[in-house]
């Protein structure tokens, strides 16, 4: 989930994109599974998660080749302290995220045919719920950053959301550009604008907490020098071949 070598527009219409997709989706199946549910809170965010998981997942994989698929100011700016992320790139990413998240939210209202502005009433409040964010995002990161193959950023990254929109007391909102953009909906997913300065600032502390982490537990292996010496050129040439011959 790292930025690729595509020119910036392209990332950033990606950024843009997914993040709107992404919010379209988590705010939608919110509204969709308030009205299925009958009231059991329990099935709607059954409903909820599943939704996310999917279109998280096949979102990553669509367009991480473009991006790498952050969707999320907290990966953004993590990935620019670790110097994989100008951060000129990173702060456009940030506005890109934010701006796509708030578009995906309205674009739910219109699809459920809702008032388009809405300021959420919902909430989400609390040390209890502060200290989840942490760790949801503390979790979220930890796995961005310590996956091994780009092709399990998908599964992990969703399942890890999937995971924690349950185990988690403020359901794992993780992302401070979601965050902002569930607080302009009066819906199953919202939170109160007064409640989000709290959720967002607790969301950069799990992330720093998870580079810290990082860091220690997928230390980055330094590349061995190259031989000088003639002799070591032509036996170190004369193993690698061999290793590949075996390969």
């Amino acid at each position: 989930m790292t930025a690729h070598a595509e020119p910036l527009p392209r990332r950033l219409a990606a950024e843009g994109l997914g993040s709107l997709l992404l919010a379209a989706t988590v705010v939608g199946s919110g509204i969709m599974a308030e009205r299925l549910s009958g009231g059991n809170a329990a099935v709607a965010l059954l409903a909820n998660t599943g939704a996310t998981v999917a279109a998280l997942g096949t979102l990553i994989a669509l367009l991480g080749p473009l991006s790498g698929a952050h969707f999320n100011p907290a990966v953004s700016v993590i990935e620019a302290l670790r110097g994989r992320l100008a951060w000129g790139d990173a702060a456009a990413y940030v506005v890109l995220q934010v701006a796509g998240c708030c578009a995906g939210a309205l674009l739910a209202h219109l699809m459920f045919e809702l008032p388009i502005w809405q300021a959420s009433a919902h909430a989400r409040t609390g040390p209890a719920q502060w200290l989840a964010e942490g760790v949801a995002t503390f979790g979220l990161l930890l796995v961005v950053l310590g996956h091994r193959r780009s092709e399990d950023a998908p599964w992990m990254v969703a399942a890890w959301i999937g995971a924690a929109y349950w185990f988690t007391a403020s359901t794992s909102f993780a992302n401070p550009a979601i965050t902002i953009a569930r607080s302009l909906t009066n819906t199953f997913s919202g939170i109160r604008p007064g409640d989000m300065p709290a959720f967002i600032l607790a969301q950069f502390v799990g992330a720093l907490a998870a580079l810290a982490a990082a860091r220690a537990l997928f230390p980055v292996k330094k590349a061995k020098a190259p031989p000088t010496d003639i002799k070591c050129i032509v036996e170190h040439t004369a193993t690698e071949k061999a290793e590949a011959l075996d390969v």
